[in-house]
C-alpha cells in the first residue's frame, strides 16, 4: 500500500470523516487487521477560516503550503486537501510538492462523467458557489451546472461556519437543506453537487429524489484507490 497525506482541520469533523471512510475500505479490501497508511496534518481552521473570511488567499494558503512540504517530507506519495473551499489555493500547494495533489472538484466530475450525468446543481460554501476555481473543474468534465444563488450560499455559509465546524448539528439545518433540495429537483438538472465537507452531517445522501454526489465520500475513495494502486 502506498501513503498519503491528509491537510486537515478544516474543519476537524470532515477530517475525522476522511479518516474513517479511508480505513473502512482499506479493511473491507484487505482483510484482517489492515488499515491505510495516513500523515495527517491537522490545522487550526480558526487561523484559516479568518484568512477566508479576509479573502486573503495568499494568507490561507500558507499554512496549506507547510502542511504539504511536511507530508511530503514524512514520505506520503500523494495528498489530500480536505475542504472543497480550500481548494482555492490547491495549485499553490501543488506547484509547493513533487507529489500530486488530489484535487476533489476532478474526481467528483469524473464519477458524475461516467454515471452519465451532464447536468447538476452545487452547493457548498459561499467560495465554491460562487467563484469559479471549483465550478470551471467540473465544467471541465462536460458539467453543465444550475447559476449559483447567493441566499442559498450564504446560508450555508452560515450552517458551515456557525453550526457544523462547531460540532453543532441544527434541526432547523437540516429542514431547511430538505426543502432546498427538494427544490433544486423542480429544476431541469439530473444531480447535485455536495461540495462542503461537512453538509452529509445535515443531509440524507441516500434520501432524496435526485443523485447526491457527496465529495467528501468521492474524494476519500481517490484516496483509497490510490493507497492500494488501483
Amino acid at each position: 500500500m502506498r501513503k498519503i497525506g491528509l491537510i486537515g482541520g478544516m474543519s476537524w469533523a470532515s477530517t475525522a470523516r476522511y479518516y474513517q471512510i479511508i480505513n473502512e475500505a482499506v479493511q473491507r479490501t484487505k482483510g484482517g487487521l489492515h488499515s491505510a497508511p495516513l500523515a495527517i496534518e491537522s490545522l487550526d481552521f480558526a487561523a484559516v477560516a479568518q484568512c477566508v473570511s479576509d479573502d486573503d488567499w495568499d494568507c490561507a494558503s500558507v499554512p496549506l503550503v507547510t502542511a504539504a512540504r511536511r507530508l511530503e517530507a514524512a514520505e506520503a506519495q500523494a495528498l489530500l486537501i480536505c475542504a472543497n473551499s480550500m481548494h482555492r489555493v490547491h495549485d499553490r500547494v501543488q506547484a509547493a510538492v513533487s507529489i500530486p495533489v488530489i484535487h476533489i472538484a476532478d474526481v467528483v466530475g469524473q464519477a458524475m462523467k461516467r454515471d452519465g450525468i451532464t447536468t447538476a446543481a452545487l452547493l457548498g460554501t459561499r467560495n465554491v458557489m460562487m467563484e469559479k476555481f471549483y465550478r470551471q473543474r467540473l465544467v471541465g468534465h462536460g458539467m453543465s451546472l444550475l447559476p449559483p444563488d447567493p441566499a442559498l450560499a450564504d446560508r450555508i455559509n452560515h450552517i458551515m461556519y456557525e453550526e457544523l465546524s462547531a460540532g453543532r448539528i441544527n434541526k432547523d439545518s437540516q429542514r431547511f437543506m430538505k426543502s432546498a433540495l427538494t427544490d433544486i429537483a423542480k429544476q431541469d438538472v439530473q444531480a447535485v453537487v455536495l461540495a462542503c465537507t461537512e453538509l452529509e452531517l445535515i443531509v440524507d445522501v441516500k434520501a432524496n429524489v435526485l443523485p447526491i454526489y457527496d465529495c467528501t465520500s468521492i474524494h476519500a475513495m481517490a484516496g483509497v484507490d490510490f493507497i492500494l494502486g488501483e
